[in-house]
């Protein structure tokens, strides 16, 4: 019999370490696979979701453990984007702000539950500033309110980490008390920003439905690995991690969930629903608008819809074939 899934190791070495998360808010529990009953589910964020490797990646979950019905998964992850609208001066435009865009998104889209993934792009690559992280706390609080206000549960990830490891090698991090910072010139211990930032986001757990720890598993990864080779890296430039650190978002994400384990999909899978998600994703983000300058623009929605039909066909296809003897 052909060999469909396997249990993924690094998923159980995250459960042995713990990876916690905080299900709902407690004057209202409720079991922590509401978002596996969704009608649809909305994630926003910055370069790091708009890559959408990690929402790919809990789809072919989904899928392959007969999730049914599927969730749909709108991904309209937005590059160079804050909650805080904030931007470093050395940037080359004004940073896109998702409190621009929102409200229209949230009107259109009507989502179940909203997932966000803010901070990286927040602290604007600076040491910690009390009035940035005000802003930070305010573009949250405003995310949260205004999908509460239309029916809509919120799971809150933390920053995934900042690796400083590439970004010193190519003298790209500064010390404290430098005039200026930039995503091309870091402050050198950014990533102690990104974990308050984070420890603040896991004190939201009785504010949002659900807040997820995705700095930690990817930390403590990347710790066990430089025992071995100290050059390890799953971040290559600092800010955005590679698949595998996608993958480990996921794995985090996917036993807060209740999924605890991750399967091991088939690579033709997985690039079909990578396909049919970023195909979606461009799709929506010009449906919705933004403000960002050089992003493609997408397909007129429903022309990408009768595309994704396409693909979703040859994805069914294959989760048949698999199943076969």
């Amino acid at each position: 019999m052909r060999k469909l899934v396997s249990v993924s190791i690094c998923t159980l070495s995250l459960l042995i370490l713990g990876i916690l998360a905080t299900p709902a808010r407690a004057d209202e529990p409720r079991p922590r696979d509401f978002p596996l009953k969704a009608r649809r589910i909305l994630f926003l964020g910055d370069s790091i979701t708009h890559s959408g490797h990690y929402i790919y990646w809990i789809e072919t979950q989904l899928r392959l453990r007969g999730v049914s019905p599927l969730p749909e998964m709108i991904n309209i992850g937005l590059s160079s984007e804050t909650c805080s609208g904030l931007s470093e001066p050395g940037h080359p435009f004004p940073r896109p702000n998702v409190q621009n865009r929102i409200e229209k998104a949230l009107d259109l889209v009507q989502p179940d539950v909203v997932v966000a993934c803010y901070g990286m792009n927040d602290g604007i690559y600076h040491p910690f500033d009390e009035s940035r992280f005000l802003a930070y706390q305010r573009g949250i609080q405003r995310i949260i309110d205004l999908s509460h206000a239309r029916g809509a549960k919120v799971i809150l990830l933390t920053p995934p980490p900042f690796d400083p490891l590439v970004p010193r090698e190519k003298g790209k991090l500064l010390p404290a008390g430098q005039p200026e910072y930039a995503y091309y010139a870091m402050y050198e211990n950014y990533d102690d920003v990104l974990k308050r930032y984070g420890e603040w986001i896991m004190q939201q757990g009785n504010n949002a439905d659900m807040v997820i720890n995705v700095h930690r598993p990817v930390s403590e990864y990347v710790a066990r690995q430089r025992l071995k080779d100290p050059q390890f890296t799953l971040i290559p430039d600092g800010i955005h991690p590679n698949p595998a650190g996608h993958r480990i978002l996921a794995e985090a994400i996917l036993p807060a969930w209740g999924l605890p384990a991750s399967l091991e999909p088939d690579p033709e899978l997985l690039k079909l629903v990578t396909r049919r998600g970023t195909l979606l994703h461009d799709a929506w983000l010009s449906h919705i608008g933004h403000d960002r300058p050089g992003v493609a623009a997408g397909l007129p929605l429903e022309e990408a819809r009768q595309q994704a039909q396409q693909l979703e066909q040859q994805i069914n296809t294959r989760l048949e074939a698999l199943r076969k003897p």
